[in-house]
């Protein structure tokens, strides 16, 4: 068992350095290409950024585990309100009135619901897939249209532009050709290999601790998926920009709900266990719908708060553990 958690950490990382150069990389080469920033950041930033739980949920799907695919996003949606957004609420309150997030709140309940009414629909397969992925091209297009009313509205030519480039960190748009190709190779390469990795050492730890695929994909595989963003939200509190983790995580559960499982619907029929039906889907939404009173009241999301959603993950994660083992 102790290679099996080796094999989960070595995957994690090699997932998270792997994505990192896949983002850099392809921004570069659209930047160099000429696609404007504000495009290159609502897409393709979005893509690379979601690659680890996208590749995470593909490989468990082909290496016939599709259980951890579904807890994986089912379990990274729950971590990223409770956790991600507790705490950072405990180092930081997060005001939620910076940014207007209650359309993309909204957007997000919507696919909560889509996400849960394919579940009830039986085995999510190339059919469901599909339609997710049509409701997150609907998304993106909707996003894209107002990102770029809201910079008309803001002024338009060069200094745009400059501000767009600006909004995507670390990445140089004269970045060498030879060094976008080294970076997205080794995203490319990275990526299935760390995939395959953390799947492999999820199964096997499943297998020893006589417990459910499913838990494991709702546990260890969603949180450890889920850390690139805890840390991000983390650093941000530190410096007192705790706001941006709210916005971030919206974005990123409508990204998981519509996109992950949609992509790795196409690769094999994904079979909804029992229990996620019955418990873990509306514990998703319960977080999800825990959120509504802070983005259209304008509420603080406290100190307070934020011990209570911490405290929460973590009695789930406990109840998690003891059904799966009983």
């Amino acid at each position: 068992m102790i290679w099996d958690f080796g094999e989960i950490i070595a995957g994690l990382a090699l997932l998270v350095v792997a994505g990192d150069l896949l983002v850099k990389g392809a921004v570069a080469m659209s930047l160099r290409l000429g696609i404007p920033a504000l495009i290159v950041g609502l897409t393709v930033v979005a893509f690379g950024t979601s690659a680890p739980e996208l590749m995470v949920s593909v490989a468990a799907v082909l290496d016939n585990a599709p259980s951890i695919a579904l807890g994986n996003v089912v379990g990274s949606n729950i971590a990223n309100i409770l956790l991600v957004l507790g705490l950072p609420a405990i180092i930081s309150a997060i005001r939620t009135d910076l940014h207007d997030t209650r359309e993309s709140f909204v957007l997000m309940m919507g696919a909560t619901i889509l996400f849960i009414l394919v579940c009830f629909m039986g085995p999510i397969g190339w059919a469901q897939g599909l339609l997710l992925l049509f409701a997150l091209s609907i998304v993106l297009f909707r996003q894209i249209r107002e990102a770029r009313a809201h910079r008309a509205n803001r002024g338009n030519g060069s200094a745009a532009e400059t501000e767009a480039n600006e909004e995507i960190e670390s990445v140089d748009p004269k970045m060498p050709l030879w060094r976008i190709g080294l970076y997205v190779l080794a995203g490319l390469v990275g990526l299935p290999l760390g995939a395959n990795w953390l799947v492999s050492g999820a199964s096997e730890i499943a297998s020893a601790m006589g417990i459910s695929d499913a838990v494991i994909g709702l546990t260890l595989v969603a949180l450890g998926t889920s850390l690139p963003e805890l840390a991000t939200s983390i650093t941000a509190a530190m410096k007192g920009r705790s706001d941006l983790a709210l916005g971030n995580v919206v974005g990123s559960n409508i990204f998981n709900l519509l996109c992950i499982i949609g992509v790795a619907g196409l690769f094999g029929d994904i079979p909804v266990p029992r229990q996620m039906l019955q418990i873990d889907l509306w514990v998703m939404a319960a977080a999800s719908i825990a959120l509504a009173p802070f983005i259209f009241g304008n509420r603080v999301i406290t100190r307070g708060v934020g011990i209570a959603f911490s405290v929460a993950y973590l009695a789930y994660m406990v109840a998690l553990f003891i059904g799966g083992s009983a």
